[in-house]
């Protein structure tokens, strides 16, 4: 397993760890076992966030005791000064900690510089000790790359796979220029990407972390596994990730949910991509009672272009829905996938 070090952080760690937004949907109990299971397996980098519901005091709970042999790194959505110190303190306690080693402000709409509200507390928290290193996220390519070029920030996290552009591959190569650590977040995208040792040959060519989401013990064992063996780009892989990039490339729902809540309660971040996960997990899990009446909610859609607006990839939503309600319906009246 190769070592990566985020940029000039000296954070140096597997290039394999583990994104905390899944444990939010399992018991305490299962968690706190899945993260320490992690650990146990080689894993030292733990990522969680505020808006991840009760991720951090699930990894707080997993690792009283050991705080000193894990990397942890967390997120705030605030937008005033108020919010920020609230969620820092808040996430502090949650995760039994004096200090994070890495604070991020979650889901950037812009880049926040020199004289920004929330610039300014990263610095000041830093300069307290609560924070080892400025970081930021964000989904936009743009926002992405005037990060980079700011030299305002320690760490950027991005979604990074092998469905990567050529733009998404400079930006990584950018902020290892710019002596910046690159965390890569949505390396299945979202579910869609299922072949884990293509994910992981794809990540080890580049200077990134992977961040994988991790929700059940079985999903843990593939990514432990690859800590007994070398992993690498083959002539193999490399034609599976190019006959899946013809399949998927294009407009396509990554899942994140930032356009939920819906006007009519539809699930947009599972509905607006049925049509790929109908093919890529087996079908009978997306063919219950349950998902047909969730995606015939679609049909309520009145359009109000909302889930437009928040959407970080600007995708034209209400079409997406209304186009992977057609082929459900086709493939309930006997179409073949």
């Amino acid at each position: 397993m190769k070592e990566y070090t985020l940029g000039k952080t000296g954070i140096t760690v597997p290039q394999n760890a583990f994104g905390a937004l899944p444990i939010q949907r399992v018991s305490t109990e299962e968690a706190a076992h899945l993260l320490r299971r992690a650990y146990d397996g080689g894993m030292r980098f733990f990522d969680t966030a505020r808006a991840y519901t009760d991720s951090e005091e699930k990894v707080g709970i997993a690792f009283e005791g050991m705080r000193d042999k894990v990397y942890i790194s967390s997120k705030t959505m605030a937008t005033t000064k108020e919010k920020f110190w609230s969620d820092l303190e808040t996430s502090l306690t949650l995760l039994k900690t004096d200090y994070l080693d890495i604070y991020q402000l979650h889901c950037a709409a812009r880049c926040y510089g020199e004289g920004d509200e929330l610039y300014e507390c990263m610095k000041e928290a830093k300069k307290q000790g609560k924070i080892r290193h400025i970081g930021i996220t964000a989904h936009k390519i743009g926002v992405a790359e005037d990060i980079v070029k700011s030299g305002l920030y320690e760490t950027l996290q991005f979604p990074f796979s092998y469905l990567a552009s050529d733009r998404d591959i400079k930006l990584v190569e950018d902020t290892a220029k710019a002596g910046m650590g690159f965390i890569a977040m949505k390396g299945l995208s979202g579910g869609l990407l299922t072949n884990s040792e293509a994910c992981m040959a794809f990540m080890s060519q580049y200077p990134a972390l992977p961040i994988w989401g991790v929700q059940r013990e079985s999903e843990l064992d593939e990514w432990l596994g690859f800590f007994g063996k070398e992993i690498e780009m083959t002539d193999d892989i490399r034609n599976f990730i190019e006959n899946d990039r013809k399949e998927l490339l294009g407009e396509f729902c990554r899942g994140c949910g930032y356009c939920m809540p819906c006007t009519v309660d539809i699930t947009i971040n599972q509905c607006a991509r049925m049509s790929q996960m109908i093919r890529r997990a087996p079908s009978q899990n997306w063919l219950t009672e349950h998902w047909q009446n969730e995606m015939m909610k679609i049909e309520s859609c009145i359009d109000c272009g909302i889930c437009k607006t928040r959407c970080p990839y600007e995708l034209d939503i209400p079409n997406l829905l209304k186009k992977n309600l057609k082929d459900y319906k086709e493939i309930l009246a006997g179409k073949e996938i």
